[in-house]
């Protein structure tokens, strides 16, 4: 590459450029200067994250090594200085910061595992299959991106961080702004053969939320500019190269008697290989339980077509949406409560009983927390949760509305 394209791509990357978008909107550092009297607590939780400097009482020898482990994502050369810091913020527009705080929260994995489900029990099935396929393509390719190229994230100072327990991973490509790319406008390509809507209207909802999540990841200093349009581009060739292909793995997905192999053990394979590195990161845990969430609903919509009843509208497609009256508003809303409560209770009682079986299996101590973060626990636990999570909400969700009159 020329020098000038790769100045251009660091002037991209600078945390500079984040810092003054910040300030434009609102959102200044402040720093408060302590000394060595920061709280030890802080500085052994700040190290145990991968966002601090080492926890005192190691000697020198330790520390180095410590350091050396470290990489850029940790911004080694800030860590003494942000460990005898505190970094604070000044809000100066609440109405900015309540909107990028809310579009932050569109692309975390909890609004997508909650909102999904939400399209099977009260729209169209269909639809929710076609997401969450997408989905957990774009966040594996991202996250697996991400362990590869090891890019950092924006440094603090001079940019705040308001999320900072994503601190531990790397930058490239923002997830949040794939994520929001592919949800979008996967539904605004799939919607309008199942539900009648204007598509002019759909693609200004799409280009809005889809930008607004990706300013966000600017705005709580978590990306720089360059992650943020890398995201948008490595997704959108991901639509662009698989959308001839959607109806067939759709049909395949479906239809096909080894589905729920491939649906199983695709997934299982990808956890364990997903890139390894030489210290803790949250991103294979996630990335598993984005896979186990698949891997649960595609096994889940494979039943349910042996079944007999998939949920999908009967009326000839596209069908109106729904009407919205007060009783259409309180039987969504009692299906919203109820299934989130059924997948939570899922969640919670598989959680607790995998992480007893492994903890049994290995011969470790329930006390020892760290154990978790181990990949021989961290992986079967996360998608054997999640995949659990997947069936009861593809197979018994509905089943049980239909039952209680909700459907």
């Amino acid at each position: 590459m020329s020098a000038r394209l790769l100045d251009f791509l660091a002037r991209l990357q600078d945390s500079e450029l984040v810092a003054r978008f910040q300030r434009r909107c609102g959102l200044h550092l402040v720093v408060h200067e302590e000394g060595e009297e920061e709280d030890e607590e802080e500085e052994e939780e700040a190290h145990q994250t991968g966002t601090g400097a080492p926890p005192r009482g190691l000697g020198e020898g330790a520390r180095g090594g410590l350091r050396q482990r470290q990489d850029n994502n940790s911004n080694v050369e800030y860590c003494v200085k942000e460990a005898r810091s505190r970094l604070g913020y000044e809000v100066r527009s609440r109405p900015l910061h309540l909107l990028f705080l809310f579009s932050a929260a569109l692309g975390n994995e909890v609004f997508y595992i909650t909102c999904l489900p939400w399209l099977h029990w009260n729209l169209d099935p269909f639809l929710c299959r076609r997401l969450v396929n997408m989905w957990t393509l774009v966040m594996y390719v991202g996250q697996a991106l991400k362990d590869l190229l090891k890019l950092p994230r924006p440094l603090s100072p001079p940019v705040v961080k308001l999320e900072r327990r994503f601190n531990a991973e790397y930058g490239l490509p923002s997830t949040h702004a794939m994520a929001a790319t592919a949800i979008a406008f996967t539904f605004l390509y799939s919607a309008p053969a199942r539900i009648q809507f204007q598509f002019e209207a759909g693609l200004v909802i799409a280009l809005t939320l889809s930008s607004l999540v990706c300013l966000s990841r600017i705005y709580t200093g978590m990306h720089s500019v360059l992650d943020v349009i890398c995201g948008i581009i490595i997704s959108s060739i991901i639509l662009l190269f698989t959308y001839p292909y959607w109806d067939t793995f759709d049909h395949y997905q479906l239809t096909s008697a080894l589905s729920p192999a491939f649906g199983i053990g695709l997934p299982l394979l990808l956890s364990y290989i997903y890139p390894t590195l030489d210290h803790y990161s949250p991103t294979r845990g996630d990335t598993t339980t984005i896979l186990g969430s698949w891997a649960g609903c595609s096994v889940g919509y494979w039943f349910n077509v042996q079944l007999g009843e998939t949920f999908e509208p009967k009326d000839p497609l596209p069908v109106p949406l729904p009407a919205l009256t007060a009783n259409g508003l309180a039987l969504g809303t009692a299906r919203f409560v109820l299934g989130v409560l059924a997948l939570v209770g899922t969640r919670q009682v598989v959680k607790s009983a995998s992480l007893s079986v492994l903890y049994w299996f290995y011969k470790v101590p329930k006390s020892d927390v760290n154990a978790r973060r181990r990949k021989e626990f961290e992986v079967p636990y996360k998608f054997v949760t999640y995949t659990s999570v997947g069936l009861v909400n593809s197979i018994l969700v509905n089943r049980a509305f239909m039952y209680m009159g909700l459907l």
